[in-house]
């Protein structure tokens, strides 16, 4: 088969590999069907290896390149295996953030490499050889975001793994100095791209000293923007960021001239720019709200509800498992706290004993529960609860006002009522579960902690709510005894 036949057939793998993440994409937006859109994805993704690998053999690597492209292949899949499998369902939000830092830093590197390789070691004369105006803006542009993707990033993973505080993180003249680094790396892009096209020409050695100054510029702007943003806002970053690394993806494609890497990173980078905006609704907050600020502060500080007037209702376990075992109609809302305790297969019997009861039983969705988007859907997921009983926000909120119990467990600021009601609150405006419109309301909490926005939340103090204190997994597992033993 001659080299040129090879070429067609690489390129026809690619594009099959770009169906098939485009086929998965489609899936993925059912929780019914996510998993089959998961495995159609990756076996797009195995295509597009294995059409790369045979590429590069035809261009005649040498023996220490095929260590190199061996090595890589067997450390990442080996990581990547080792981490899908033992990795904890809380700590997914940032497992997400680290491989939008490896994706955006990958992709950076590669067109750093490229730029180099291209006009590194030539003096720009009329544009170097190899090097456009196109051509430099995509390796330019590959570069400043995917610096932006791998900074940030490993900022919000920090954040969400307690590392770095949840709370913002506002630095002395961090916004000055933010807007100085954006100046700086705009300034030295425009002149990089001016470069190779030919409008400029300065010696190879000024170029790569302001390409260094770009993508200092670029990681710099990666740590000072996801600094001040707190923890109530972080999927919505999360989000944002990885759209970031989806275009710097696709700015690599456009680099290196492969089609499998400009769809690719096309689809994540404009899925995740739809979901950001789409969360951001949900918050009632706009993108450019969130990046310049955010409100949040550290999860776990002890609630004193000033302002709220009330008293807080303890119940027993009995109390409780009598008004879940003879109601008619209970809607369960999840939240980190059950992610926490690990508690979503007990929920799930729990749930299985009172529909036993001839009781009807939901879920309650919040698009921003958890600490990343579709976080409490893969959780009930991996607990096998039937997909028609999750429900989104918008289909939900109606049924409160006819639910016997609405039973919340470990869920805080999406059930807040102050987002209503209280126009000073830093929540108000953002949509909630109307739990507190339910006939009956528990919440299952270890203590009055205050959630990841770190405000109070007047549901405890609602004559309707019951406060039952215990970790969410033994929480549960004692109501499902109470509820067997009617």
């Amino acid at each position: 088969m001659t080299a040129t036949n090879v070429g067609y057939l690489v390129q026809f793998a690619f594009i099959i590999g770009a169906v098939l993440f485009v086929i998965g994409l489609h899936l993925m937006k059912s929780p019914a069907t996510a998993r089959a859109g998961n495995r159609i994805s990756a076996a797009g993704m195995v295509i597009a290896v294995a059409a790369e690998v045979v590429l590069v053999t035809q261009s005649g690597v040498g023996l220490w390149n095929w260590v190199i492209i061996i090595g890589g292949l067997a450390l990442g899949g080996g990581l990547g295996l080792r981490t899908a499998r033992t990795v904890a369902m809380t700590s997914m939000p940032q497992l997400v953030s680290v491989f939008n830092a490896v994706g955006g830093g990958a992709a950076a590197l590669l067109a750093l490499n490229d730029f180099i390789d291209l006009g590194g070691h030539r003096v720009l004369a009329g544009g170097a050889p190899g090097l456009d105006g196109w051509r430099t803006f995509f390796i330019v542009a590959d570069i400043v975001i995917g610096s932006v993707t791998f900074t940030g990033s490993l900022i919000a993973s920090a954040k969400l793994m307690g590392r770095i505080r949840g709370r913002p993180i506002l630095l002395p003249g961090g916004r000055i100095l933010s807007w100085l680094v954006v100046v700086c790396s705009l300034s030295v892009s425009i002149v990089l791209i001016l470069a190779g096209a030919g409008a400029v020409i300065y010696d190879v050695g000024v170029l790569n000293l302001l390409l260094l100054v770009a993508l200092a510029c670029a990681l710099a702007f990666g740590v000072l923007m996801v600094l001040p943003i707190g923890g109530a806002d972080m999927p919505v970053v999360i989000s944002l960021l990885n759209a970031f690394t989806g275009t710097a993806v696709s700015m690599a494609g456009f680099v290196v001239g492969n089609v499998m890497l400009i769809v690719a990173g096309a689809l994540v980078g404009a899925s995740g720019a739809i979901l950001t905006r789409l969360m951001a609704t949900a918050m009632n907050r706009s993108i450019a709200n969130i990046i310049v600020g955010g409100f949040g502060a550290a999860e776990g500080t002890q609630a004193s509800l000033t302002g709220v007037d009330g008293t807080v209702r303890e119940v027993s376990v009995d109390d409780a498992a009598i008004q879940l075992a003879y109601a008619s109609k209970v809607v369960i809302v999840p939240g980190y706290g059950l992610a926490v305790a690990q508690a979503q297969h007990g929920v799930r019997e729990l749930a299985d004993l009172l529909e036993a009861r001839g009781i009807d039983v939901s879920y309650a969705i919040h698009p921003v529960a958890g600490r990343m988007p579709g976080h409490m859907n893969v959780l009930l997921a991996e607990a096998n609860v039937p997909y028609p009983q999750l429900k989104e926000m918008d289909d939900i909120n109606p049924e409160f006002e006819r639910t016997d119990v609405a039973l919340v467990v470990g869920a805080n600021d999406v059930t807040n009522p102050a987002a209503r009601a209280d126009r000073s609150s830093p929540i108000y405006g953002m949509p909630i579960l109307d739990v507190d419109k339910a006939r009956s309301v528990i919440v299952v909490k270890r203590s009055m902690g205050r959630g990841y926005a770190g405000i109070d939340n007047p549901l405890y103090v609602n004559p309707k709510t019951g406060m039952f204190f215990a970790d969410a997994k033994k929480g549960i597992q004692e109501l499902i005894a109470a509820v067997k033993a009617l």
